[in-house]
């Protein structure tokens, strides 16, 4: 078809920008828009085959009476304003720009198109990439920066301010409040949930046969906790960043080992860096580890019924029931929590934790119930065991500095 060209300001994209799109999925021609300083840009793949298609084609004419010319694919940044009007209003999927994330965006993506053959055409999904605060400050841990929705905040801003309309989250980073008119009605199926163990050379495989005083990189104060618990010599340090770059540290020999969530390695196909895969009862993952929740706003009907198709039910049984343990529990990014459910011959099995960061104390809990009444058995496992803590346990953890449980947990 005809290719106009608009009067824009156009530059290419970084090279981290283009590694990250490259990496994160097979080559699609889907919008992408990247945020930054309140724009929106557009984003093709490739300039280089639209400035050789351009070319052929102006040769091609010269000496043929017609010829029939598939659009060529480009590498632009557009603003957003500016780009063609499109008969049918796009689906604006929102989402942070990491391999990760955007790896588990075009998983959405696939999954509409199978259900809504209709999302297939060019330009009906959008995939709007904007970085949140526990992006954008990397030299500091998490507990650190304080606070709840460090990774889903600018996320929430643009839901309300109807820039994207749904919004694709791991799980384990959504707070158990949500903004008002917003609501999180889907889970995609569940990918294995269990962390996985790192070590430099691959010659250690369980935690237990760390030698004393081993430095393992971790933003986590609940793998930092379990990790003490078993042996107190192990020096936990702040490791942020994505996977490629926790890697990279690891390789790099600043650390000697390191654990990740052996779901976002399996769904980058990079699983096979795990050195093990522990189980439970090694290191009880974090709540809603694992999956993936999508998001959009209460009224508004269409995202609702696309969401409605995409839900995965049991998944969603699971996650409800460790949400309502963290929500009885309050935690927070200065409490090491963990807490599991799965569905096991028809009954909701579920074990949680909580310790002090430098696994001097560790407390468990384990529930089981029918799945109707999932959220209630993750409710009372809480206040169960927020009960047997008691109350000093966290007035300790609220009155602590982060200096101070970094202190505990490096010295």
């Amino acid at each position: 078809g005809q290719h106009t060209t608009r009067a824009t300001t156009s530059i290419l994209p970084s090279k981290r920008q283009q590694k990250t799109f490259l990496f994160s999925q097979e080559q699609i021609t889907v919008p992408v828009h990247f945020k930054s300083d309140d724009k929106y840009f557009y984003f093709e793949n490739m300039m280089f085959n639209f400035l050789c298609s351009a070319l052929l084609v102006a040769s091609a004419q010269a000496f043929a009476p017609s010829v029939n010319v598939e659009r060529p694919q480009t590498v632009r940044y557009m603003a957003d304003e500016e780009a063609a009007p499109s008969a049918v209003k796009p689906l604006r999927i929102g989402t942070r720009g990491s391999p990760l994330a955007l790896a588990q965006a075009y998983e959405t993506r696939k999954r509409l198109i199978a259900n809504f053959p209709e999302l297939e055409a060019e330009g009906a999904i959008e995939i709007c990439v904007m970085k949140t605060q526990g992006d954008m400050i990397l030299d500091k841990s998490l507990m650190e920066l304080g606070g709840k929705g460090l990774f889903t905040k600018e996320l929430d801003v643009a839901l309300l301010a109807d820039e994207v309309d749904i919004c694709v989250h791991s799980m384990k980073d959504v707070p158990t409040w949500l903004p008002e008119g917003t609501i999180l009605p889907c889970n995609l199926p569940r990918e294995e949930s269990n962390d996985a163990f790192i070590y430099k050379d691959g010659s250690v495989k369980r935690i237990e046969d760390l030698p004393d005083h081993s430095v393992i990189g971790t933003a986590s104060l609940r793998r930092q906790a379990q990790l003490m618990a078993k042996n107190p010599t192990l020096k936990c340090v702040n490791f942020r960043g994505n996977v490629q770059t926790r890697l990279r540290k690891l390789d790099d020999g600043v650390v000697d080992a390191t654990l990740l969530a052996i779901a976002g390695l399996k769904r980058m196909n990079m699983d096979g860096c795990a050195t093990s895969v522990l189980e439970w009862s090694e290191m009880l993952p974090a709540v809603a580890q694992g999956a993936i929740g999508i998001q959009c706003r209460s009224d508004d009907e269409l995202s609702l019924k696309y969401l409605a198709a995409l839900n995965h039910p049991e998944t969603k049984t699971c996650v409800d029931c460790e949400r309502a343990f963290l929500e009885a529990l309050d935690g927070n990014c200065k409490t090491p929590i963990a807490g599991q459910a799965r569905i096991v011959d028809g009954e909701v099995l579920f074990k949680g934790l909580i310790a002090m960061p430098n696994g001097s104390e560790l407390f468990e809990t384990e529930a089981k119930g029918a799945p109707e009444d999932a959220k209630e058995i993750g409710l009372k496992a809480g206040q169960e065991l927020k009960e047997r803590v008691g109350d000093k346990f966290f007035e300790m953890m609220v009155e602590m500095s982060p200096q101070q449980v970094l202190g505990q947990i490096t010295k």
